[in-house]
């Protein structure tokens, strides 16, 4: 481990020693061509500066994956006893000498490092040609020939042996900007949305099977309107791509749908990468996520992460962001996000980079959501598809990936509820036996056309068509796996209000959980299917499904397990 004042004095005193000698340098990261759509236009001018970060080895990843299993895992003696910043840190801190080696080779290169967002980062500035001599490599400009959009990449780079078992990768070198994907791609007038051919509960009004409101989903979840009042329990909920969200429009919704509640009732803003809530600008997403969590969660704290352009691309957005939370004395509690992108088009470094910066926020007790994406089967990128095509970071093991259902009693699964299994990750110990019978059922289904041995998802879901939101004043219909993300994630809110009233820790990474006890307070999803990539994609079934996880939650029934009045 290394603590921040000697950090400090490893910068300063490498920068000023002589340079080292000059090493034969070795293949770090290769890309055998740029992503479909990008094409080498031009090589850019030498002194152009380039913005790169550079991840070092961390000292015992697969410690900190031991320890957050254990820390969620019931059963355990250390269930929920989750991580201080500081003990994260033991885990997550690069050794001395990866730190001295890596700062020694920047030196040597006339290159001075600043501390990144986490220990793990370095942040350097270097002209192209710089880069280019001290990387073995060519930098050029690419253009993706149907968006626009330009970068500068390589295919390759190289570093000295005597750096390579300490580095990590360097980014965004090799990795091309991803455009994010919006779970809530289908969006309706009010008056033109309908869907009225499935029963109903008892207990929910017969209007919730042609639009969901406030009291559709309490009456479907037995959620409950009493306000929070554990002011350390906060829900984080993330804005990509300039979506905005109106608190005007949510003093509208709150009056029409939550009378019960002050229409004053606000969130709070934080800006990351030059993020800006332009209220005035409200979008389809960032109106549903924080209609669906103030509105839902009511009186749990609420931030609204905006996530501006200031970072080269959408997956370096998602990276500030985590480091973010990660770097901060009290994360969230609760943190949701409706977005993702192809797994296909994310680097297998990236991806597992930021799938472990989950697994340190849910260390630290926060339970992360994500939205399983609006595609069936595919990954909403576009083109034919010949195999199923799975979504990120739906495959990451410690993320809790949400699907969306529709009706009311039963409940069926929504034909859009993205689903199916990860060529990135493989399948976590808790989900192997949900998979197993899963597979068994299915049969030859859809053989060869997925991983059968990939992370799986969803693992939950909760009502996803025809919420109704106030956009610009206006009431609209919505529909998506980014509605019913915020609701579950609002459920756990509630219930972390719950315990930490009772003196006890919020629930932390979820997933150990609900695949074990967890799943007996779940309402089990049993049909409807995700069509795609020109098949009926995977069938709902008894238990864990790939298309509705396993099922919606009953708020009531989870507090009993959690043993909470």
């Amino acid at each position: 481990m290394v603590a921040a004042g000697l950090l400090a004095l490893s910068f300063f005193t490498l920068a000023l020693g002589a340079p080292l000698a000059r090493e034969p340098l070795h293949v770090h990261d290769s890309r055998s061509a740029a992503p479909q759509g990008f094409k080498a236009s031009s090589a850019p001018h030498p002194d152009t500066v380039l913005n790169l970060r550079i991840a070092l080895k961390q000292s015992d990843p697969t410690g900190l994956i031991e320890k957050l299993y254990d820390v969620s895992t019931p059963g355990s003696s250390n269930y929920r006893k989750f991580l201080s910043k500081a003990e994260l840190e033991k885990y997550t801190a690069p050794s001395a000498e990866s730190l001295a080696a890596v700062t020694s080779w920047l030196a040597s290169n006339g290159v001075k490092a600043t501390p990144g967002a986490t220990n793990q980062w370095l942040n350097i500035e270097v002209p192209v040609a710089t880069a280019n001599a001290m990387l073995d490599t060519e930098f050029s400009v690419f253009e993706h020939q149907d968006t626009g959009i330009s970068a500068i990449r390589t295919l390759s780079y190289s570093v000295p042996a005597s750096v390579k078992p300490h580095l990590d990768f360097i980014y965004p070198a090799t990795s091309f900007p991803v455009n994010a994907n919006k779970a809530a791609s289908r969006v309706y007038f009010a008056s033109s949305a309908h869907n009225s051919t499935h029963e109903r509960r008892a207990s929910v009004d017969a209007s919730c099977n042609d639009a969901i409101t406030p009291s559709c989903l309490q009456a479907l979840y037995n959620l409950p309107t009493t306000p929070a009042t554990q002011s350390s329990n906060t829900l984080a909920v993330t804005s990509i791509e300039a979506s905005s969200a109106s608190k005007s429009d949510l003093s509208s919704f709150l009056s029409q749908f939550r009378t019960d509640m002050p229409s004053t009732t606000a969130f709070s803003v934080q800006s990351i990468d030059g993020g800006q809530n332009v209220e005035s600008q409200a979008s389809v997403e960032g109106s549903l996520d924080i209609q669906y969590t103030v509105g839902m969660a009511t009186n749990v704290p609420t931030k609204f992460f905006t996530v501006g352009s200031d970072n080269g691309g959408d997956l370096t957005g998602f990276l500030d962001l985590v480091n973010t939370l990660i770097a901060q004395d009290s994360p969230p509690t609760v943190f949701t996000t409706s977005f993702g992108f192809p797994e296909g088009l994310v680097s297998q470094d990236i991806a597992t980079n930021l799938c472990n910066a989950y697994a340190q926020l849910g260390a630290r007790g926060t339970s992360i959501l994500f939205s399983s994406g609006d595609s069936g089967v595919d990954d909403g990128e576009g083109g034919d598809c010949t195999v199923f095509r799975p979504t990120f970071p739906s495959g990451c093991p410690f993320v809790t990936v949400v699907g969306a259902t529709q009706g009311t009693s039963p409940e069926t699964a929504a034909s859009l509820s993205s689903g199916g299994f990860s060529n990135i990750f493989p399948a976590p110990q808790y989900q192997s036996d949900a998979i197993s019978s899963y597979l068994s059922t299915l049969g030859s289904t859809n053989s060869g056309l997925f991983n059968t041995s990939g992370r799986a998802y969803p693992d939950v879901s909760a009502s996803g068509i025809n919420y109704q939101v106030t956009i610009n004043g206006t009431v609209t219909s919505v529909s998506g796996t980014s509605a019913s993300t915020p609701v579950f994630a609002s459920t756990i809110a509630l219930l972390n209000d719950r315990l930490i009233a009772a003196g006890k820790p919020a629930m932390g990474f979820l997933n150990p959980f609900l695949y074990s006890s967890g799943k007996s307070a779940l309402n089990d999803v049993t049909s409807g299917n995700n069509p795609g990539c020109g098949t009926n994609g995977f069938p709902a079934a008894a238990g864990w499904d790939p298309v509705t996880g396993l099922g919606t939650p009953d708020f009531n029934k989870l507090l009993s397990l959690l043993q909470v009045q």
